[in-house]
């Protein structure tokens, strides 16, 4: 069996289960790769029609050379000390606030957007890697820690012309706030259940970031509530039972 190097510690790792995230202040990956994925992504930009730039959802169902990335070691030795060895790739999304009228993405939970597509949402991390340098200034994200032990809170309406989603988690004390500023080609780290959002991008830079969506293989993807969303097997070995592209 291969062995893979783990790019958390053990300390990290704690910190992650604690809190319901973590900030990798490294390079992901190479100047060169990530600037290969960098044209994919503006590629893409310039192909999405009418879509506004912040709506590029599961990108690599369109084009594959995507999963170049999404099946990285560099990514994959990332998560495996947060998930385990058996990893699904559940989704992905390149996620552009454009300069000043960059829309707010309301305070939400991701799993709560998943809910009945699987057996169990305490398995799944996203990495969010920086494309472009993430600040307060350009809408950067932002979690409320500590809160990715429930996943499902309660909901009330928003302005959807000034936010990404129509709803948000109600009754957020913002003051609780930590912020996610990266440099380009750094990433995060943080749990499907915790409560994240990020404010708009009122500034003269753009933010845009490439959200890549693991889970533990002990959890089922259910097949009649995910019909045409394509699943891959990353590493290790399916538990569930689960539909994946490549096995």
């Amino acid at each position: 069996m291969q062995k893979h190097t783990s790019l958390l510690s053990p300390e990290d790792t704690a910190y992650y289960n604690r809190n319901g995230y973590l900030l990798y202040k490294k390079p992901l990956f190479s100047e060169q790769k990530l600037n290969r994925l960098t044209d994919i992504f503006e590629e893409q930009l310039a192909l999405k029609g009418q879509k506004l730039s912040d709506e590029l959802d599961t990108p690599h169902f369109r084009d594959e050379r995507l999963l170049e990335f999404l099946l990285a070691d560099e990514v994959l030795d990332l998560v495996e000390p947060i998930l385990g060895p058996n990893i699904g790739l559940w989704s992905s999304h390149f996620i552009c606030k454009d300069p000043v009228v960059g829309r707010a993405t309301p305070w939400h939970e991701d799993s709560a957007y998943w809910k009945g597509r699987l057996s169990r949402y305490d398995g799944i991390v996203t990495v969010w890697l920086a494309i472009d340098r993430s600040t307060q200034e350009n809408g950067c994200m932002r979690v409320i820690p500590g809160t990715h032990h429930n996943g499902f809170s309660e909901y009330e309406e928003v302005d959807k012309s000034k936010n990404l989603f129509r709803s948000q988690v109600k009754n957020i004390d913002d003051s609780q706030a930590v912020y996610f500023e990266l440099e380009r080609g750094e990433c995060s780290l943080h749990d499907s259940r915790i409560i994240h959002g990020a404010k708009a991008n009122t500034s003269p830079h753009r933010r845009c970031g490439y959200t890549m969506r693991y889970f533990s293989t002990e959890a089922r993807v259910i097949p009649e509530r995910n019909q045409n969303h394509k699943v891959w097997l990353a590493r290790g070995r399916d538990i569930a039972g689960s539909r994946f592209e490549n096995v």
